[in-house]
């Protein structure tokens, strides 16, 4: 009896453990083998302003995708710009194959005009693309990058520059990459600051400098303007400052297109406030005979010497690579902006640099160039020295050197830009009768109206 109750009771105990352990929670079931397992999923790329290409780059769509450029780059160049696009490169896998050439501008004309053009295509002087964009041969940058972000990232006077006229009207023809300065006076510091001169800020304290340093008994200017068979450049760039700080820039765009006769008050005024400067005598070393015959880069040395034998001396930022060497800027030497003349005209700077164009249209070469619209594009060739970036996502502290810096400060903080118009111009004009009928106007060998006429006779028909 004893053994009955025993039995059920044990029964009833199993049973009621079954039931007990049919509610409980299910255990949780063990991990799939590792190899099993979703990856987890990369980060989104930040989308970026210039173009959804440029996004699908940096998120690796274009990994293993070769674009070829052209351009003038050579030797330092070369390296400088390849080191530049690195980090673009290996962030993307887009191999950018740079091709230089010291004859860029005969080979391009070839491989453009002959249906073989590379993707992108660096030109040191927009005149020549835009004889291609005439042709309907590059590409119209408006459909492929932002022209929000553009609008954004420029100075309205490079996106002016950078539209030009092709056979159905204007399009975008490029972006603008590594830029320089050339609306630059430079001076001995040391000694000009020890002599209490102070730097002008408008034409009038330039003139009125330059009357102070000649009453004192010194010569103001340095300038020369040889330079074998281009002999002249170095004036027209004068004419240039002064057409863009005396007229306007719709002036300034219709005279380099031959719509604005040099046979004009506009450029006759222009010309006028150069040889108030470059005719007296006393304001330049050596005198007005000396300026044909003195080689351009050894036209500022005179102002190293102890004490200076001028002042004053106009040019680019690569004037420097011919200043004595062992000078350094700040304390050797500095530059300041080249003063404006009348104040509707702000303050304007002449410049030259690179524009990129693009010839064949596919998702990574749109990648590419909208990543030339950025300032990181030119971020390490400026960290590296002899590159100034006219974008405003660019920062003035990856400058490494006190004249790149002021250069781009003096760029970033212009009222306009307008590139140097001899190299707008037709060959025939540009580098042909402008530099040889300034130089003779110049030299004393014919007069202002002979010199005008020549060079409007010359613009081809």
């Amino acid at each position: 009896m004893f053994k009955s109750r025993l039995m059920a009771i044990v029964t009833l105990a199993a049973l009621l453990s079954m039931v007990l352990a049919s509610c409980a929670s299910p255990a949780t079931p063990p991990p799939p083998p590792a190899e099993t397992q979703a990856p987890a999923e990369a980060p989104s790329a930040p989308a970026s302003p210039a173009g959804q290409e440029l996004t699908d780059a940096f998120a690796g769509k274009y990994k293993g995708k070769v674009v070829t450029m052209a351009g003038p780059f050579t030797d330092n160049d070369a390296v400088k710009f390849d080191n530049s696009i690195k980090e673009f490169e290996q962030k993307t896998g887009i191999d950018i194959q740079y091709e230089g050439s010291k004859e860029f501008e005969a080979s391009i004309a070839i491989r453009v005009d002959g249906g073989n053009p590379p993707d992108i295509v660096d030109f040191p002087q927009p005149g020549l693309l835009s004889t291609f964009v005439k042709k309907g041969k590059a590409i119209d940058l408006s459909k492929v990058i932002n022209q929000d972000w553009l609008k954004q990232n420029y100075n309205q006077s490079w996106l002016d520059m950078g539209t030009m006229q092709g056979p159905s009207g204007p399009i975008m023809a490029g972006v603008w990459g590594r830029v320089n300065g050339k609306s630059l006076v430079w001076y001995p510091k040391a000694e000009f600051d020890q002599a209490g001169y102070k730097v002008p800020q408008t034409w009038d304290e330039l003139m009125a400098l330059t009357e102070q340093i000649s009453k004192d008994g010194d010569t103001p200017w340095c300038i020369g303007i040889e330079s074998g068979a281009a002999t002249g450049w170095a004036m027209t760039d004068w004419v240039e400052e002064m057409m863009l700080r005396t007229t306007s820039l719709e002036n300034y765009d219709k005279w380099v297109k031959g719509e604005l006769k040099f046979d004009s008050p506009e450029v006759r005024k222009a010309i006028d406030y150069v040889t108030k400067i470059w005719f007296n005598d006393a304001y330049v070393y050596g005198g007005r005979k000396a300026i044909p015959t003195t080689f351009f880069g050894d036209a500022p040395r005179p102002m190293f010497e102890k004490p200076p034998k001028c002042w004053m001396h106009r040019q680019g930022n690569f004037i420097t690579s011919f200043f004595p060497e062992g000078k350094v800027a700040g304390t050797d030497y500095s530059f300041f902006y080249l003063p404006p003349v009348d104040q509707q005209y702000g303050k304007p700077v002449l410049v030259a640099g690179d524009i990129y164009a693009m010839f064949n249209d596919r998702p990574e070469v749109r990648a590419v160039i909208q990543y030339f619209s950025t300032g990181d594009s030119v971020k390490g060739w400026v960290q590296a020295g002899g590159a100034i970036s006219p974008h405003k996502d660019s920062s003035l502290d990856w400058y490494n050197n006190v004249v790149d810096k002021g250069v781009a400060e003096i760029i970033m903080n212009a009222s306009s830009v307008r590139f140097d118009g001899s190299d707008l111009m037709p060959g025939a004009v540009g580098a042909g009768s402008f530099w040889k009928s300034m130089t003779s106007y110049v030299s004393g060998s014919i007069d202002l109206d002979t010199a005008l006429k020549e060079i409007d006779a010359s613009w081809p028909k």
